[in-house]
């Protein structure tokens, strides 16, 4: 066992997070911790890592278990170091390793210029040994697997020198995060690692915990992430812990099942105490029954009673209203183009929304996705065209849209001023769904909490009347459950709406179309999320059956995608079969690029061999004990990486060429 709770119960004043609770973590399991918002996941987590301490009962860990914790309060750390140097901080038995060879290595070569041979050998067998330890931990690699970790994480190699302090919170969170898995503790604490990643990172980060060889705690709303990561869900309710043998769509099944089973066993408790009930109060009077009857009250005390299920939140609708219905097409963006500097945004590209649209628009972090949605909001200064559609009511839901929120409000004063003629009833049981239950909502705008703002400025957005909807990231301050309020409200929708998400459970139950910005252009899908990425799929094999045999003709990748082309010229054509004469310029323009095609494949091959080669001696003590050789070994794995990126870059530039050529043949 990594570590456990054994008989646990901790309290907040007078509030109990858990009663007497027994968990034990066992070595290799990936652990799926949920709850409702304010349940106490977060807190459980700091007891394992020991920055709280129970009330009773011990929280156990193993004498020579390492506990990594990443949580919110690390966005505190602040350093002018770079970013490659914060990461590699993940090393520092490594570094200290190096430290004692390098002094090592000063005592040999000072006893062999002064001749004194006295401990010369056990020197010298000492200085061997560390080289081979240094070896075992893989140090000569570390700076490269850092490099891996954080271009996963999405840093470009440009960033790497870059300092810390530079980056934002969510880029400062993934260099933590990146320090974090470097150091491979036994046991890594991961209080919601997806809300600082975008899909790429994301999908990067899920590879990479498959196989990591530690236990893994994932705090998370991101349901697609549980299912893939997590072979166990514990969910806090009730202040107990529930353990479910599954990820989370097991668990979902699971939990109804013994929501069923509870549910019989509760009312058939609560016949049984309505029958003691009246036997008592029958014959408790009665001499020949009273010792009976004191008998059946004695058994009711010690009853251990059985919750009744309706304990659980209900599940209150959020209904959107809307007052006219718009034109065909919503909005229209004509040859857009837009840039921070040298930051291209878009170039040049076209799209259109219309009725009935219910887009998700996705793609890295810095893409210029919420630039993208205020540009269609007409709220961002850009060149090229928008035309606004007839009978456009729009609603923008936004971080920047808390500026807006009056301080001096309460939370149900503030949703009074939305216009949505709701009763206090109406909007009291709305406010429920975005976690203000009670005397919560009450509570002056002032004193809320960042993310307390962003669910208000959700909430307005929602009970607006608008046709058109705007949202950003609007599942980031929501639990599971109000996720999937507002998935079932979305569906209702009779109104067409554009939204930004990283959560792709949500993305796949609301969209019927899929945005995604890429090479400074709207390439538009026509399907669901999982159509996309089947899609993606589909046309990732294709491209690397084209790369394993790239001088045979090949056929295009047929799928559902537009860029800024008509409907019915939206799918890529083959370039066989069609019936189209064959351009013979174009044909003998393919035929030479195929050529070089094969070359360069041949020079990338060539140049990784050579690579693999350098990094190989990179990795012999005899190389490392020469000062001068290994200078000079390491630079010429660099330069050789260098190279090798060009030419990827030249590689994937000519690929999409050939696809171009192939298309138009």
């Amino acid at each position: 066992m990594l570590a456990g709770l054994q008989n646990v119960t901790f309290e907040f004043g007078a509030r109990t997070i858990v009663k007497d609770a027994t968990w034990h973590i066992q070595p290799n399991e990936h652990i799926g911790l949920i709850g409702y918002n304010g349940a106490g996941k977060s807190t459980l987590l700091k007891l394992f890592a020991g920055e709280f301490f129970p009330s009773s009962g011990t929280v156990e860990r193993g004498r020579t278990t390492t506990i990594g914790y990443l949580h919110q309060d690390l966005l505190s750390f602040d350093t002018g170091n770079t970013i490659l140097s914060v990461a590699m901080g993940a090393f520092e038995k490594i570094f200290e390793l190096e430290k004692e060879i390098e002094a090592l290595g000063k005592e040999i070569e000072m006893n062999h210029l002064h001749s004194a041979t006295g401990d010369q050998d056990q020197l010298v067998h000492l200085y061997s040994d560390k080289l081979h330890e240094l070896e075992l931990l893989d140090g000569y690699n570390i700076q490269h697997k850092t490099e891996e970790v954080l271009h996963g994480l999405g840093f470009t190699a440009q960033d790497m020198e870059r300092p810390f302090r530079e980056f934002s919170g969510g880029w400062r969170m993934r260099v933590l995060l990146a320090k974090m898995i470097l150091q491979k503790p036994d046991l890594l604490l991961l209080d919601e690692p997806t809300n600082h990643l975008d899909l790429p990172s994301i999908e990067w980060l899920e590879k990479y915990l498959q196989h990591y060889q530690g236990s893994v705690i994932i705090v998370s709303h991101d349901k697609y992430f549980l299912d893939r990561m997590v072979t166990r869900i514990v969910e806090l309710y009730q202040e107990s812990l529930h353990i479910y043998n599954g990820n989370y769509s097991f668990y979902e099944k699971e939990k109804e099942q013994r929501i069923e089973l509870q549910q019989r066993a509760y009312e058939n408790q609560q016949e049984y105490i309505r029958q003691q009930e009246r036997f008592i109060e029958r014959f408790r009077a009665k001499a020949t029954k009273a010792a009976a009857a004191q008998s059946a009250m004695k058994r009711l005390e010690k009853l251990e009673r059985i919750e009744d299920v309706g304990i659980s939140r209900p599940s209150i609708r959020i209904n959107f209203r809307i007052e006219k219905t718009p034109g065909k097409v919503l909005v229209t963006l004509k040859h857009v183009s837009k840039s921070f500097g040298k930051i291209e945004i878009v170039n040049n590209t076209s799209a259109e929304i219309e009725r009935g649209d219910k887009i998700a628009l996705i793609g890295a972090n810095g893409k210029g996705k919420s630039t993208l949605l205020r540009m269609i909001a007409g709220t961002e200064t850009f060149t090229g065209e928008r035309i606004p559609g007839h009978n456009v009511e729009e609603s923008f839901y936004a971080q920047h849209q808390l500026e807006a929120l009056d301080l001096q409000n309460t939370i149900l004063d503030e949703m009074k001023l939305a216009g949505s003629q709701k009763t206090e009833l109406e909007l009291r049981n709305l406010l429920g769904c975005f976690l203000f239950s009670g005397d919560d909502v009450e509570k002056k705008i002032r004193i809320l909490s960042g993310g307390e703002k962003a669910r208000v400025a959700l909430a307005k957005t929602i009970i607006s009347k608008a046709n058109f909807l705007l949202l950003d990231e609007p599942t980031n301050h929501l639990d599971m459950h109000s996720c999937e309020l507002l998935i079932e409200a979305l569906n209702k929708y009779e109104g067409s709406y554009i939204l930004v998400s990283h959560d792709r459970y949500f993305i796949s139950k609301t969209a019927n179309k899929i945005w995604e910005i890429e090479d400074h252009k709207i390439n538009e899908f026509k399907g669901t999320y999982e159509e996309w990425v089947s899609w993606k799929e589909y046309r990732a094999e294709k491209e690397d059956s084209i790369k394993n045999e790239p001088v045979k003709e090949k056929e295009g990748l047929s799928g559902s995608t537009i860029s800024n082309k008509p409907a019915q010229d939206s799918a890529p054509q083959s370039t066989t079969g069609n019936n189209k004469p064959i351009n013979k310029e174009i044909k003998k323009e393919l035929q030479k690029q195929q050529r070089i095609f094969q070359e360069l494949e041949t020079k990338i091959d060539e140049l990784k061999a050579k690579a693999a080669q350098l990094e190989q001696l990179l990795s012999t003590p005899e190389t490392y004990s020469d000062k001068n050789r290994f200078i000079q070994t390491e630079s010429d794995y660099q330069k050789a990486n260098a190279e090798l990126a060009k030419l990827n870059e030249q590689y994937e530039s000519l690929f999409e060429k050939i696809i171009e050529l192939e298309r138009r043949c």
